[in-house]
């Protein structure tokens, strides 16, 4: 059985073709389509390469499910306005999304559909997690509440951890870092997420490429009574000009801040000094909710890629138990995990590449079998 997965951001639509129960992966590309090439184009191009191989489903990535959507769902035509419903909770990819899925449909009406969404790994928080101090009805009739995001990469992530760590899921607690323009933090706890960072929307917690993170909701109100920033421009502030781009006024890329600190760049070290000390802050929370941990584990591109990165987060938890090796933490990253934590350390500390494609087939393969 082949699988199409397709993983569409906000400006590139990334897709492989799996066979499967095999997970060999047939067909691998990107393709942007922020410039020329709309969505439904590069949708149907992605398609149109792998339909010589065979398709006989197709998985998308959906980042917001809301309340309704809890788990990987075939969808058809019928299914799009219930899907269109949760575009004000994710503006920024939901949309693309959606779209998406109405290009494959549309492409291969024949082929079924389906949609993974990053919030359902984290249907399983407690109550205590999930729920704002707010009023509860008010909260309950607009569901106000943390959903949490990169489900499908911590899922992924989770299960390969716990196969390297020789451990079943039950009885295990892990934190997972997934570190890249987009990041977060995650508690994971017999296999199940049991908090994370972010929150009803991909805004809250960890300071990212350029969404601000955390920030006393009494500023965002003192900006719009002031008359300084619209709700739109607020908005715009929030998640495109604000973390690391905000702090730096050079860039959202960790990459360049890390080549601007080494040549005595103040405010781009100053960057990355605070985004490393939030994701320290979070380590450390989950510690707590968790009442110790087995193993760290850093995924995305930066968590992957950034050696100088991992150092600066493990630096200040050698209390946890966390050590570095300078030699295995500095190797360049490939698909495999690694382990990166000194020898004879109580914690043990990993990269872990992360394949959201791959979990995406896996998922769908399971519903269909």
């Amino acid at each position: 059985m082949n699988i199409l997965s397709l993983n569409a951001g906000s400006a590139t639509l990334k897709f492989k073709l799996f066979s499967m129960p095999a997970e060999k992966c047939l067909l691998a590309g990107g393709i942007d389509h922020s410039g020329s090439e709309s969505i439904a184009g590069a949708s149907n191009g992605a398609i149109d390469q792998c339909r010589t191989l065979g398709v006989d489903a197709i998985g998308h990535r959906v980042v917001h499910g809301g309340t309704r959507f809890t788990k990987p769902t075939r969808v058809n035509e019928s299914d799009l306005d219930s899907l269109r419903a949760l575009h004000d909770l994710d503006p920024l990819h939901n949309p693309t999304e959606v779209a998406m899925i109405v290009a494959g449909l549309r492409a291969m009406p024949n082929t079924p559909a389906f949609a993974v969404f990053d919030t359902a790994f984290h249907e399983t928080m407690p109550e205590i997690a999930w729920r704002y101090a707010l009023p509860h009805g008010l909260a309950d009739e607009l569901a106000l509440r943390r959903y949490g995001f990169h489900g499908i990469s911590y899922q992924y992530v989770s299960e390969r951890l716990l196969n390297c760590l020789k451990k079943d899921a039950v009885g295990s607690k892990l934190i997972l870092c997934h570190l890249g323009n987009g990041a977060s933090v995650c508690a994971v706890k017999d296999g199940i997420s049991i908090d994370t960072s972010m929150g009803m929307t991909p805004v809250e917690g960890l300071v990212m490429g350029t969404r601000s993170g955390d920030v006393d909701p009494g500023l965002l109100l003192y900006l719009m009574r002031t008359g300084k920033l619209t709700p739109d421009k607020l908005d715009y502030m929030l998640n495109d000009q604000s973390g690391l781009l905000g702090l730096s006024e050079r860039s959202g890329d960790v990459r360049d801040l890390e080549k601007a600190a080494a040549a005595g760049d103040v405010k781009a070290h100053l960057a990355l000094d605070i985004f490393c000390y939030r994701i320290c802050k979070y380590v450390g929370a989950y510690a707590v909710a968790l009442s110790g941990f087995d193993a760290l584990a850093f995924t995305g591109g930066i968590g992957e890629h950034s050696a100088d990165v991992r150092q600066r987060i493990c630096s200040r938890l050698q209390f946890l138990g966390i050590v570095l090796d300078d030699g295995s933490n500095n190797l360049p990253c490939d698909a495999n995990p690694r382990q990166i934590s000194a020898a004879k350390t109580s914690t043990s500390t990993w990269v872990v590449p992360t394949d959201e494609e791959l979990q995406i087939a896996r998922n769908v393969y399971k519903l269909l079998v």
